[in-house]
């Protein structure tokens, strides 16, 4: 009994090991769609993470009088999301028209409660949207653009990279603020299993 235990064991050490020593897959298919979505994805936690973690009574807070909001920034935000991703396929958002006809100033007002929700549906919906860049050739595809009533040909790789953009330069903005009234922004909180360092 022992010898055959040996022998198995003998048999499916090597095949175990060399199981558990496989090179990496390799790069994914899409590398650049990959990298994208990897960063829009994190780029929504944190903001998620951010608006979520400050107090209502901080939402009317800016820095200074020539800058935005809190309250704005979100609402921007939202607005955003619903601007580049519409342009990331065929799928369209139709957000509530109490959204798209009330005027921004207006929409900063709104309690914390609406304007996360309202974020953060426009978060799925990009995340919706994102799923149709199914390959990286889709980036090069050519589109029209329409901003402030002007139209102009650009490809869908523009409008990925500028909500990338969008949303990176607007989680600085927050984590500027959030230190300001001595709150640490999500990215500089400790990581788990790290023991705070």
């Amino acid at each position: 009994m022992k010898t055959s235990y040996v022998v198995l064991l003998a048999l499916a050490l090597p095949a175990g090991l060399a199981a558990q020593q496989q090179p990496p897959a390799g790069p994914p298919a899409n590398p650049v769609t990959a990298v994208f979505r990897g960063r829009t994805m994190a780029l929504q936690r944190n903001l998620a993470t951010a608006f979520d973690s400050i107090p209502e009574r901080l939402f009317g807070y800016k820095p200074t009088p020539a800058q935005l909001t809190i309250g704005y920034i979100v609402q921007h935000l939202a607005s955003d999301n619903y601007f580049f991703c519409n342009n990331f396929g065929e799928m369209k958002a139709t957000p509530a028209a109490m959204d798209t006809a009330t005027a921004d100033s207006v929409k900063a007002r709104w309690p914390k409660e609406r304007l996360v929700a309202n974020l953060k549906a426009s978060f799925t919906f990009c995340e919706q949207a994102f799923a149709q860049l199914d390959s990286d050739a889709r980036l090069a595809d050519q589109i029209t653009l329409t901003f402030r009533g002007q139209s102009r040909p650009a490809t869908r790789a523009s409008m990925v990279l500028g909500h990338v953009v969008d949303m990176a330069d607007h989680y600085s903005q927050i984590a500027n603020y959030m230190r300001l009234n001595n709150m640490l922004p999500p990215t500089a909180l400790p990581r788990p299993g790290t023991g705070g360092q």
